[in-house]
């Protein structure tokens, strides 16, 4: 039986991911691997469009005038990926916390309505919103995997992002999420012609 599933693209805003200024260091990667992930689920998606279980959510993250640069209608907080419209399996979430479901406390019911019970996240940073997010989608009772090589952050405090990517995973997988490289899922998608590979 075929899974819903719920492909989250988290937090690829320009100022992280498209202004050489301040995008993080590996942001040429999250770029490339978000657009054949990106490619590859909307080609099953559309293939599948009669009564789809599977969901692609665009989450983006708002400031306020003082906190940070992320501040809705400004070039910084634009999405590099963006929903399509008049898709319905495509959906932007906005989000003021590092959680999608602290934000939006009716967020979990609204996708268990769609009869969603996994997600797979990719974006960034690893160990703000990715983690924050999955986090909040295992405590609400979803399935997460996390894509690998697909999420990154800054360098900070002598670690680099890898390293932060790595760690990020770890903690996750400790709290029961799978941890699957980006090109081994999209390997899968392909074959077999569905997001739920696990299945």
């Amino acid at each position: 039986m075929t899974s819903g599933v719920a492909l989250f693209v988290i937090d690829i805003q320009n100022y992280l991911a498209a202004d050489a200024a301040t995008q993080i260091p590996h942001a040429d990667r999250i770029r490339a691997t978000g657009t054949k992930i990106l490619l590859t689920a909307r080609g099953i998606v559309d293939r599948n469009c009669t009564q789809s279980p599977f969901r692609i959510v665009f989450v983006q993250h708002e400031q306020l005038p003082g906190d940070g640069p992320l501040i809705k209608g400004t070039q910084p907080w634009k999405l590099v990926f963006e929903p399509r419209e008049g898709v319905r399996e495509e959906t932007l979430v906005a989000k003021s916390t590092r959680d999608a479901f602290e934000s939006n406390p009716d967020f979990a019911s609204q996708l268990k309505s769609m009869d969603i019970t996994d997600i797979i996240a990719f974006g960034i940073q690893s160990e703000c919103c990715v983690e924050s997010t999955c986090g909040g989608a295992l405590a609400a009772g979803f399935g997460v995997t996390v894509l690998g090589g697909a999420h990154s952050t800054y360098d900070d405090g002598g670690m680099s992002a890898v390293d932060i990517e790595r760690e990020v995973e770890g903690r996750l997988a400790e709290k029961g999420a799978r941890v699957v490289p980006w090109e081994e899922a999209v390997g899968l998608w392909e074959r077999m012609e569905r997001l739920d590979f696990w299945t």
